[in-house]
């Protein structure tokens, strides 16, 4: 939309250069089918204001190739006529029509904000909505980089299909074909000489656009390494490991190549980019140095009139940009296409885990026959790759590494409520697997996982979080205050409910003494407490949700004999009352257990009391005199 006689208009400027910069390989990839009838669908609530943004357009192209006719209206029928009232009113018009255009620029940008933002968010909540409802394998498999990429760089790419891309290639087309006419009208002679120009635009932009491609895409992947680099570096867990095991010199070492690479990376493109205007400048001053030497002599030789020829050279200036920009439109548009693509694909990934249309509410089975868990010959086996993943977001060529056995095998027990089961194992025998199917984290392969008697196929989501509860080897925290932490479990908690489980938890006297008390800020997963702090504060979050099934796996393996002592008390409010299963390597929390399950390779091998399975001297045994003795000794 711009008012100068030698502007690029809308699809010229830096449009057409980065128009280059983009991999040019992309006209090679095949859309799936369907993709652009998806692609419409996102389109759909949008199409009002999508007419009015294409229409702003073409009132833009139509303003900008209006005016040199003006130009040569007030030459040849003002100036050179020496007429005041038409130099008068045509400059009263163009001065109009600047202020027409200045407000259409203002309103586009506005239309255009609000069909890109719109989009962005529907793409966005679209994706994280859909993204929580994966299974875990599928946050076990995924690098959280390449799904954050898709919410951030694909978003913004798929968006501009509906916004920049579609300015660009309508207003291109409509600036072109206006201004042809416009140019034809005029003097055929001349708008033959100035296509006859174009390739030497074409030509150029077209040698180095694939060479501007390749350095771009070296740049992002430069710049992508260094960001790895400091997001390893600076989270507390790398931070950490570095401070024991790095070395500041090699590390800063590697850094600065890295960021050395980036900016030898920036001077190159700066000088392709200065190579790249310089040229096209250089050639269109050359085409208007032509149309002005040929018109020039043609309006003294009386063919053509002094403003015809100074609006055909005008003209050029709205001509060849989008003409070059209109060469590689193929490029714009797929590379738009393919964002959008990339989007759809984490969309249509279908979730392994699903609710039913009219699921069961565990609440009244709860109620009516306790919170029973039972195992009916569950055989499981972990998914394969491609039933969880995409090798795009593991940044792998295919997916490779699926399981070639079952983990568990025709498990079959019952846990009566209000009671609790510990189950033991060596390391691999399954019994997280377990905790993971009484979570729902998986389905059983084959078999029924049943709580209170319901198949926990046909439970509500919502239902089977509200009533079973875990605490893990690492209880995660957010990097939120103790009181945001807690309330993830109950976002309507009061302070007192809050107090009241902190007091529960045998944490309170240690938040109470902090400065912001449950205020406090507790750092990147909670690091800046210790970990029988975190632990605790896990099971006062789990104290609030109030579950009546609990599950512990391994929640105390890493923690020294002390800060077990003080969660002690902690575990015996938690478990008080509610069914249990614990997952345990410290025989404090497995010898008061009401049944003991012994897992070996997938497979039930014993179950009994601890004083009964010691008596029987099997696996478990054996596993208390290797394990669990020195313990007991200690």
């Amino acid at each position: 939309m711009s008012m100068n006689a030698g502007g690029g208009g809308r699809g010229g400027g830096g449009s057409y250069f980065r128009t280059f910069q983009q991999d040019s390989s992309v006209k090679e990839h095949k859309l799936r089918e369907g993709t652009v009838k998806r692609i419409l669908t996102f389109a759909r609530p949008y199409k009002g204001k999508l007419t009015v943004f294409l229409t702003l357009i073409a009132f833009a192209a139509a303003i900008s190739a209006a005016q040199p006719m003006l130009f040569r209206l007030i030459i040849d029928d003002g100036i050179t006529a020496a007429n005041r009232n038409v130099v008068i009113m045509v400059a009263l018009v163009i001065a109009g029509l600047a202020l027409v255009n200045a407000a259409l620029s203002i309103f586009e940008r506005r239309v255009s904000a609000q069909i890109g933002e719109g989009i962005i968010f529907d793409l966005r909540t679209a994706i994280f909505d859909h993204v929580q409802s994966m299974p875990i394998a599928f946050f076990a498999r995924t690098k959280t980089g390449a799904l954050v990429q898709r919410l951030n760089g694909d978003v913004l790419g798929a968006q501009q299909a509906f916004t920049t891309t579609l300015s660009q290639v309508v207003s291109n087309v409509l600036t072109v074909t206006f201004v042809l006419v416009a140019m034809f009208t005029m003097s055929w002679k001349l708008t033959l000489l100035a296509l006859l120009l174009l390739p030497a635009f074409v030509f150029p932009a077209k040698w180095m656009g694939p060479r501007l491609a390749h350095i771009t895409r070296q740049s992002y992947d430069l710049n992508a390494d260094a960001a790895q680099t400091m997001n390893e570096r600076f989270n507390v867990s790398g931070a950490y490991l570095a401070k024991t095991y790095g070395n500041p010199q090699g590390e800063l070492k590697k850094f600065a190549s890295q960021a050395g690479q980036v900016r030898d990376i920036g001077v190159k493109t700066a000088m392709y980019q200065v190579v790249f205007r310089v040229t096209l400048t250089t050639i269109s001053a050359i085409a208007i140095a032509a149309v002005y030497g040929l018109g020039g002599l043609q309006a003294i030789s009386g063919e053509l009139s002094v403003g015809v020829v100074v609006a055909l050279a005008a003209y050029l200036g709205q001509l060849y940009a989008p003409l070059t920009a209109l060469s590689n439109v193929h490029v714009t548009v797929m590379t738009a296409l393919v964002s959008f693509e990339r989007v759809l694909e984490v969309l249509d990934l279908d979730p392994m885990i699903k609710e039913l249309p009219q699921p069961r509410d565990l609440h009244p089975a709860v109620r009516a026959n306790g919170a029973s868990i039972e195992f009916e010959n569950v055989t499981f086996r972990y998914p394969r790759a491609a039933d969880v993943s995409l090798a795009s977001l593991e940044s792998v060529s295919t997916l490779v590494n699926d399981p070639a056995t079952d983990t568990l095998k025709h498990l079959s027990f019952t846990i009566q409520p209000r009671h609790t089961t510990a189950i033991v194992g060596p390391s691999g025998a399954g019994k997280t697997t377990i905790s993971h199917l009484v979570t729902r984290m998986y389905d059983p392969t084959h078999g029924v996982v049943r709580v209170a008697g319901v198949d926990l196929k046909t439970a509500s989501f919502d239902s089977v979080r509200a009533t079973i509860g875990v605490v893990m080897q690492d209880a995660h925290m957010f990097h939120e205050s103790i009181a945001d932490n807690l309330r993830y479990a109950k976002p309507d908690a009061t302070d007192t409910e809050l107090i009241t489980a902190l007091r529960s938890a045998h944490i309170w006297p240690m938040v109470s003494t902090l400065p912001d008390g449950m205020d406090t800020v507790i750092g990147d997963r909670g690091y800046r407490m210790s970990g029988g702090e975190r632990q605790r504060l896990a099971i006062a979050r789990l104290l609030l949700k109030s579950p009546d099934v609990v599950v512990l796996d391994e929640a105390t393996a890493h923690l020294d004999s002390e800060s077990e002592a003080a969660i002690a008390a902690a575990f015996d409010e938690a478990l008080s009352g509610r069914t249990a299963i614990v997952i345990a390597h410290r025989l404090s929390t497995i010898r008061n257990a009401d049944s003991i399950l012994v897992i070996e390779a997938g497979e039930l091998v014993e179950q009994g009391t601890h004083e009964e399975l010691l008596t029987r001297g099997g696996l478990y045994a054996e596993l208390y005199r290797t394990q669990f003795a020195e313990q007991q000794e200690g």
